[in-house]
């Protein structure tokens, strides 16, 4: 790590916090079933509950390569062309079972997403408190809280132009959020992006307060507070371009995201039920599938996602 860099100071010291009990027995679970793992991470509700016995915690593994990591030319061929793959697991642990869905992805990958991808998948998800869980080594430790960081200064500059123009940390990371999870299938209003920022409020000030230093848009900090607030002074093109481009990306991110759960009945076992799990969860739209459907998983695809597009599933 880069001891010069405060921001990645911040994120270090959230990232090697203990993980809730049960979060390294599915990361070594996890890790078994590839080779070639540099490091797990771990986000997502579990992390903000402190519990990995309620629901299915989320775990990113970050590989070297993908003909490495699997044992089938198709998976790795399927995850370069659209990363990531994600998979379910189980694993018994103190006579319960915990349950995680995790993807994968190469460091490079990882890196690449943090800091110039035009979608938000990356920045959007890693911008967010997340625990380091499992590192090979030191290089591979200093590269992902870059990574960390680059996720962090990405989605600041990319939802600044969005926020109110004096604002505060809480609604410049609710604002952010907000539109990040319109670039997925996603149906969340403001109240749930307001409150994972209420989550963890010390990370999200102390983040804000150091990626505002590297914007190249004008921010200055007022005097008052708590809450320490900020005045844009933002152009009005500026903000058209970037709602613009946000536009975009929920275009592009409704695409991907279908696209990534059609490959998800191609990945792994069970592929139509984990794909119908997770609209209903983010959609609270539920399609029942025939028997004869489940038989003939092509041409179920095309059937139930119009069964959903006529929904309202994919807003």
């Amino acid at each position: 790590m880069n001891s010069q860099d405060p921001l990645q100071t911040i994120i270090q010291a959230w990232t090697t916090r203990s993980a809730p009990v049960g979060i390294p027995a599915l990361a070594d679970a996890a890790r078994k079933r590839h080779a070639g793992v540099a490091a797990v991470l771990f986000y997502g509700s579990c992390l903000r509950r402190g519990r990995a016995d309620e629901g299915i915690a989320d775990l990113y593994l970050l590989v070297d390569d993908y003909r490495v990591a699997f044992d089938s030319g198709f998976k790795a061929v399927m995850n370069r062309l659209l990363p990531p793959n994600v998979f379910y697991l189980e694993t018994p642990w103190e006579g319960r079972t915990l349950r995680a869905k995790y993807a994968v992805l190469t460091l490079d990958n990882f890196e690449k997403g943090a800091r110039s991808w035009f979608h938000s998948y990356i920045w959007g998800r890693f911008a967010q408190p997340s625990g380091l869980i499992y590192t090979r080594d030191r290089d591979a430790s200093d590269r992902i809280h870059q990574a960390l960081a680059w996720s962090v200064r990405t989605f600041v500059r990319r939802a600044l132009p969005q926020a109110p123009d004096i604002f505060t940390a809480r609604e410049l990371w609710s604002t952010g959020l907000s539109l990040s999870y319109r670039c997925e299938l996603r149906s969340e209003g403001p109240d749930t992006a307001a409150r994972l920022v209420d989550a963890a409020p010390d990370y999200y000030t102390a983040v804000t307060r150091e990626a505002l230093g590297d914007i190249l848009l004008p921010v200055e900090p007022l005097p008052g507070g708590p809450p320490l607030r900020y005045r844009l002074n933002a152009s009005a093109a500026q903000k058209r371009r970037n709602h613009f481009a946000w536009r975009l990306r929920q275009v592009q991110g409704k695409c991907l995201s279908a696209l990534r759960l059609l490959k998800a009945l191609l990945t792994f076992e069970n592929g139509l039920d984990y794909v119908l799990w997770k609209i209903e969860r983010h959609s609270n739209v539920r399609v029942e599938v025939s028997p004869l459907l489940r038989r003939l998983p092509p041409l179920a695809v095309p059937v139930i996602f119009w069964k959903l597009f006529r929904k309202g599933a994919f807003r």
